[in-house]
């Protein structure tokens, strides 16, 4: 019986890729223990209790980006943090850290790495965060979502996606979809969504440019996300809907998206094939742009800068794509020779070898 303790947390970029992989964990061993290390603030203190997982709470302590008292605190915080942790992988019997970035990871990496533990690690993002580039310095097992990403040791295992993602067959189920949502079958389908919080520039820009969208033949499914002032409309072949809880209908119904560049909205769409216009978010080391730079190098997506992202920009370049549909078609095979729909198994595989080089060794 194996023991894994799962490091990460803050955001759904981190806790989303630990739950698929620890399904996937159980879906091999029924009998594994699985432990998750996160924070009391993160995402991950509602949505991994929520999943059936036990989380193990450590404080909160992200490196101080300021030269003030809290930097000058920080190392002897953090050197009592590891202590903690270390202490969390004795008494649980660790055998393997999956770390997933996140503040929790780094000083995870640092207790396995004393207690003589293996480390995995898979990076979301294509431009890593600081806790898996220390990560990555201490085990050779380091996996990532995006085949771009500079680590030492990167091996290329896509990211794992959640259970609805992995299985969908988006022809067979997109006659559903289209019903679900109460879009025409006659109509290809743009879907818009800037993620579960929205995205107000991307909202406002689709919003005023809806008629010029809908005359050039399409529809819109716009997920504008719960925070959304969006007024309603009137507009026939319009659907505007503040939240969706079946993502996997509306990829399945979507011809081209028009979305931000976050990791997982990225790798999913690349695994299903639906092309896209990405409009990136230029925030934390800017790593939504380089979120997108494999699938557009392959052909299989636009980038447009968010401020260039107008009502202009869509009538000028958005809708002579739309009209051209052999070249959305070509996009969206381009798009699939980036994705891989396998990178649960794949990952749990690295962790698999990250044990197995272990094995014999004095802990």
């Amino acid at each position: 019986m194996t023991r894994y303790l799962l490091a990460g947390g803050g955001t759904a970029g981190h806790v989303n890729p630990l739950l698929a992989v620890a399904d996937r964990i159980v879906v091999r061993e029924p009998d594994a223990v699985i432990l998750v290390l996160g924070t009391a603030e993160g995402l991950e203190s509602r949505l991994v209790p929520a999943r059936g997982y036990e989380l193990l709470v450590v404080p909160r302590l992200p490196f101080p980006r300021r030269p003030n008292l809290e930097i000058l605190l920080f190392p002897s915080r953090f050197a009592h943090l590891v202590a903690q942790i270390r202490g969390l992988v004795r008494e649980h019997r660790i055998d393997v850290v999956v770390g997933f970035g996140g503040y929790v990871s780094a000083p995870a990496y640092l207790a396995a790495r004393r207690e003589k533990v293996a480390i995995a690690i898979h990076e979301a993002n294509a431009r890593p965060g600081m806790a898996n580039r220390l990560g990555a310095r201490l085990t050779r097992f380091v996996g990532t979502a995006f085949r771009s990403v500079r680590l030492p040791h990167a091996r290329f295992v896509g990211m794992p996606l959640r259970q609805e993602i992995e299985s969908l067959d988006r022809p067979i189920v997109r006659r559903e979809a289209l019903a679900f949502f109460g879009l025409s079958p006659a109509r290809p389908t743009l879907l818009v969504t800037g993620g579960s919080q929205g995205a107000k520039h991307v909202n406002e820009t689709v919003y005023a440019a809806a008629a010029t969208i809908i005359g050039a033949g399409w529809q819109i499914l716009h997920i504008t996300g719960e925070r959304s002032e969006l007024p309603p409309t009137e507009l026939a072949n319009y659907v505007i809907i503040p939240y969706c809880d079946r993502m996997d209908l509306a990829l399945a119904a979507a011809d081209l998206a028009v979305a931000r560049a976050g990791a997982a909205t990225v790798s999913e769409f690349s695994a299903l094939g639906v092309p896209a216009v990405y409009v990136p978010l230029a925030i934390g080391n800017g790593e939504q742009q380089h979120n997108a730079r494999d699938v557009v190098a392959a052909g299989g997506a636009l980038i447009v800068e968010n401020a260039i992202f107008t009502p202009q920009w869509i009538l000028d370049r958005l809708v002579p794509l739309l009209e051209d549909r052999a070249l959305i078609a070509g996009m969206a095979a381009r798009t699939l020779s980036v994705g891989v729909l396998d990178g649960a198994d794949r990952m749990v595989d690295l962790v698999g070898d990250a044990l197995a080089s272990t094995v014999g060794l004095s802990t």
